[in-house]
């Protein structure tokens, strides 16, 4: 089968073998698959990663209960045993894989096996295309989880990417005062026609928000943050990246700032929101590829300011 690889080098190799699902697993046909800032991060040395990536996707079960049946899967293949499953609290498994991330094969390929206990089915209202937003959209959901946002907080949201644009429409369900820092022309005008203040880091005082998200994807929106937040607010962090941010630990602990660190999150209210036709996908969209394209879909994501680019098969 093809599968899209990372060795050291990209490549697009053709005689991946077929995986055998075992009895706890379901064979999978991947229909389409998102590039997103995680997959370039991990081309760049984070988490030292090699093998087949990718975990934006949405399938078909071939075989099994749900044969035919479109799917999702949540990315974290836990033991169900560990403390923190026990806690109910999976995502955080103390021995957990991350499907195209950490030891764990990933959906840049014609096939996946993965746990039936991940999988989702997507309504037939959702398609594809939307489908393949659910985990990143679960993600920005887990904001929501982690912190409670009141309609009368201020709340700032800087880095307007792939997944910051997403935050941004959760965020507006909450009627918080959101603001959203841009720097390019195209999210701003996205946010604009949701009827989301797009505003430059120019425009926003110090220390005037109750509430900030950093999606910013690089090591200097943490001291970005830091001087956006007020004295015992709250800053969440939804980047991941290689490298250390440098920033004033010590105004964290005088003005008794909360940093919430936020990863995955639920399904099934992504797959109601995008049901519901309450987040916008479709003008997210930044270009499709075939997965014989890979390479060329790739310089596309990386290309500064790209939005979701999708792998078709």
């Amino acid at each position: 089968m093809r599968a899209v690889m990372y060795e050291n080098v990209l490549r697009l190799d053709t005689t991946v073998p077929k995986p055998e699902p075992t009895s706890e697993q379901s064979l999978l046909k991947i229909r389409r698959a998102g590039i997103c800032n995680t997959d370039l991060e991990l081309m760049a040395g984070y988490k030292e990663f090699s093998g087949i990536l990718g975990h934006e996707f949405v399938a078909e079960v071939v075989g099994g209960e749900l044969a035919g049946r479109r799917v999702v899967g949540e990315i974290n293949v836990t033991d169900g045993t560990c403390e923190m499953c026990q806690r109910g609290i999976p995502s955080q498994c103390l021995n957990r894989n991350a499907i195209g991330i950490d030891d764990h094969p990933g959906a840049f390929a014609d096939y996946l096996a993965l746990v039936s206990r991940n999988l989702y089915p997507v309504p037939d209202d959702v398609s594809d295309d939307m489908a393949v937003f659910v985990e990143p959209l679960a993600a920005a959901l887990q904001v929501t989880e982690g912190v409670h946002i009141s309609p009368r907080d201020r709340v700032v949201l800087i880095g307007a990417g792939k997944l910051g644009l997403l935050v941004a429409q959760v965020l507006k369900l909450t009627g918080a005062d959101l603001s959203v820092v841009a720097r390019r022309e195209k999210p701003a005008a996205l946010l604009q026609k949701w009827g989301i203040r797009a505003v430059t880091a120019d425009e926003l005082a110090r220390r005037s928000a109750q509430v900030v998200v950093d999606c910013t994807g690089n090591a200097e929106g943490f001291a970005q943050a830091l001087e956006l937040v007020q004295p015992r607010g709250t800053i969440v962090l939804k980047s991941t990246y290689v490298g250390t941010p440098a920033a004033n630990l010590t105004r964290v602990a005088v003005d008794e700032i909360r940093v919430v660190g936020s990863r995955c999150g639920p399904f099934d209210a992504a797959l109601r929101l995008l049901s519901h036709g309450l987040i916008d996908t479709e003008s997210m969209i930044d270009g499709r590829y075939s997965i014989d394209a890979a390479l060329a879909a790739f310089d596309h994501a990386a290309k500064p300011g790209a939005l979701k680019v999708l792998l078709e098969f």
